[in-house]
């Protein structure tokens, strides 16, 4: 092998930055050939019981037990050494070097943080050695723009209040293009901002960027939002749609669910009947972590009564590992999964779950999380992996913004790109 001709590591370098929670996460550099890449490593606050493990140092003298030098040191002394020499181009070689040297099953010996961020880095730095954007690096063939899911209310764990749904979203599916889907996010975000103002309500930012306004009711929230969406002068329905991350495991205790904001308590049924009224009053065509993670019967049966007619999202059921999607591929628990890279640690293995899903005729959503850098490698990936949704948070919050901004600079660079047809996903 002519090593001139690919990307060979020379340097691994991991350093303890912050989030956009103020809270530390991960950052890597490589080197390879003389490039050089960055990367940083998303944190989730609602967090799946099943997610690899992210590695945190527990000293309670630092961040509040939250750094990560521990990390950022298997970067450097455990994983770094074995890197050097090889080829970063090789995603699948690199990617089970870390998964042999963690040697565990939820990457909970060096942290899922510390894998990721090289395995992130190890892609970029390959891009930039063969001189291509990221997406077309991962996929020479991607055309495909993302419709995304825009987050202009949150509750739930996002929150300090709000909706007991953990995310409100606008699901832009009628846009001519991605820069059309985003502009109509933003005017929709201005005029709920206003509307919330009118009726004395709070207008701070949760986690992504959505705001988080005391509510009678669930119901309250939905319809300030369609409330707005018609002041922005959209068509419910046709121009714009509602999506929902729930996140059910959240007030899932002793068997039954605690909607605080409704004063009810519901079991399993009556769960998966309050989403069927609910799409039946609103226009909602996808809901996420609708039941709790280890509600397995209960997935099944919701998406018997609702997956024909709406997009049944697995999150904390499936935590983009390709085990968990096996086992909801063969009970038939849900039509669609949101990826995460950090739920699984490499990029491989998150590419191995997108494959399962496409392969068994079920969509994936490239999400990132609440805990967000700078960084916008999920936009790359998004357009690579032609999934056609993204979800990156509100339209406000320069760490949700940045992935917007990328993704506008790639429709730009695509020009014959199409915004998929998202109405479609129902398989």
């Amino acid at each position: 092998m002519d090593k001139t001709l690919k990307p060979i590591i020379e340097k691994v370098h991991a350093r303890e930055i912050l989030d956009s929670r103020g809270f530390p996460t991960v950052e890597v550099e490589i080197t390879a050939s003389g490039h050089k890449s960055i990367s940083a490593v998303p944190s989730g606050a609602s967090t799946g019981e099943f997610e690899a493990l992210e590695l945190r140092d527990g000293d309670a003298k630092r961040f509040h037990g939250k750094g990560v030098l521990k990390a950022v040191d298997h970067v450097l002394n455990n994983f770094g050494p074995a890197l050097i020499g090889k080829d970063a181009s090789n995603q699948k070689e690199i990617d089970d070097l870390l998964i042999n040297i963690d040697g565990s099953s939820n990457k909970s010996t060096f942290g899922a943080n510390a894998s990721l961020g090289i395995s992130m880095a190890c892609s970029v730095v390959s891009a930039t050695f063969y001189n291509k954007s990221l997406y077309h690096f991962l996929n020479p063939n991607s055309n495909v723009m993302p419709v995304p899911m825009i987050n202009v209310l949150n509750g739930g764990m996002h929150a300090d209040q709000g909706s007991d749904l953990q995310e409100i979203m606008l699901f832009p599916h009628g846009a001519k293009n991605f820069k059309h889907s985003l502009q109509m996010g933003s005017e929709v975000f201005h005029c709920l901002k206003k509307e919330l103002k009118k009726q004395g309500l709070g207008t701070t930012v949760g986690d992504e960027g959505g705001f988080a306004p005391a509510l009678k009711s669930n119901d309250h929230a939905i319809e300030l939002l369609l409330n707005s969406i018609e002041k922005a002068g959209f068509n419910i329905g046709n121009d714009i749609s509602l999506a929902l991350d729930v996140a059910a495991s959240s007030f899932y205790k002793n068997h039954k669910y605690h909607l605080k904001v409704d004063g009810s308590v519901l079991d399993t049924d009556g769960m998966i009947g309050f989403y069927e009224d609910l799409i039946k009053k609103y226009p909602i065509v996808s809901i996420e972590d609708g039941l709790d993670e280890n509600d397995w019967e209960g997935w099944a049966n919701m998406n018997k009564v609702l997956g024909s007619k709406i997009q049944i999202v697995g999150d904390d059921l499936t935590v983009t590992n390709p085990k968990k999607l096996e086992k909801a591929i063969e009970q038939n628990s849900m039509n669609s999964i949101l990826i995460k890279l950090n739920q699984i640690g490499t990029v491989s293995e998150t590419i191995k779950a997108i494959e399962m899903a496409k392969k068994n005729n079920m969509n994936y959503i490239i999400s990132h999380r609440s805990g967000e850098t700078e960084d916008t490698f999920i936009s790359d990936l998004s357009v690579a992996m032609d999934g056609g949704q993204i979800k990156t948070g509100s339209v406000c919050r320069s760490d949700r913004t940045a992935k917007y901004n990328r993704l506008l600079r790639i429709e730009e660079e695509l020009q014959n790109s199409k915004l998929c047809n998202s109405l479609n996903f129902i398989k």
